[in-house]
């Protein structure tokens, strides 16, 4: 249980790198094209990526379960169950998931990449309330971390002048729907494949994205040519590697320390401007990395060290 938990966070952690640095290719690909098309463009490319990965985990699962299905085979309708719980499931994770990522690369259009991946990363504050919500109990260490990543997530923020400006705002409310898409995964996974759910919701985004690009924007071979690489890594890399480890890093920790893991893309998007577009951090924006970090550990830690012991006789 505990190397799982363990396994479960650094797949967390490794898919915040990812989204860090997609940042700034979401960003450069702006330069170019609209974010419909650049949507239309990356989904299709994850979607295509998962192909292979979920033939594996399908394989893995046929040899897992052979014996047992073999001693109790699967009914009509228990099969039949399992189809519509995975349409459902790939009906939400890709509507969420798309209105998510549509109105931050729609966003980003206004607004900086740094800027972008801070306000995303504000719904960690929307998930233990979400949670509240659905009847879930974030416990005390989960809130901990929470009053950590958030004073982080402000200190990271407050070296630029914090107002909401149209890019801002939009931005903004896609935080919403990062934080239910964090939920809605959580609730899925005990009844699905994974793999097949990652590689169905960015079918679902692909779809979503190619209708939307050619009634609202006018693509061309010549535009979508000179961002191709950050094409790639957006639709490669950081969606089809990167929510995949969400997926599968999520099987194994709580909705609250999933999305303070994955928070930690704001810090590591500052990381890369700083390395890739040249961009120098504030000692206020360092003492926000050190607060996200602590929130990070202390997010880990059990429960029962922040309760009361008591006083041995």
């Amino acid at each position: 249980m505990k190397r799982n938990r363990i396994l479960g966070s650094f797949l967390l952690l490794l898919a915040a790198v990812i989204w860090g640095a997609g940042f700034v290719a979401q960003r450069a690909g702006m330069e170019f094209i609209g974010p419909l098309t650049f949507g239309a463009c990356r989904f299709w490319l994850a979607f295509i990526a998962l192909y292979p990965v979920v033939r594996l985990t399908e394989r893995m699962e046929r040899k897992s379960l052979s014996s047992r299905e073999a001693a109790a085979p699967k009914t009509p309708a228990e099969l039949g169950k399992e189809r519509k719980t995975f349409a459902l499931a790939s009906a939400l994770c890709g509507t969420v998931l798309f209105c998510g990522s549509i109105l931050q690369q729609f966003g980003m259009v206004f607004t900086t990449a740094g800027k972008a991946a801070f306000i995303t990363a504000l719904y960690i504050l929307l998930v233990p309330l979400f949670s509240l919500a659905l009847k879930h109990r974030p416990g005390i260490a989960s809130w901990i971390g929470v009053l950590f990543g958030t004073a982080g997530l402000y200190f990271l923020c407050i070296t630029e002048s914090f107002t909401i400006a149209k890019g801002d705002f939009i931005v903004l409310i896609g935080a919403f729907f990062w934080a239910a898409h964090v939920l809605i995964i959580d609730y899925f996974l005990p009844y699905v494949n994974p793999a097949k759910l990652a590689m169905a919701q960015f079918g679902i985004c692909a779809l979503y994205s190619t209708l939307g690009m050619f009634i609202f924007e006018t693509p061309t071979w010549e535009t979508i040519y000179p961002c191709l690489v950050p094409i790639f890594y957006a639709g490669v890399v950081s969606a089809g590697v990167g929510f995949t480890l969400q997926i599968f890093g999520q099987r194994h920790t709580t909705p609250t320390v999933a999305s303070l893991l994955l928070s930690m893309e704001a810090v590591f998007g500052a990381v890369f401007g700083f390395l890739l577009l040249h961009e120098s951090m504030s000692p206020r924006e360092l003492s926000g990395c050190v607060l996200m970090s602590v929130a990070l550990v202390v997010s880990q830690l059990p429960d029962k060290l922040f309760s009361k012991k008591p006083k041995e006789v």
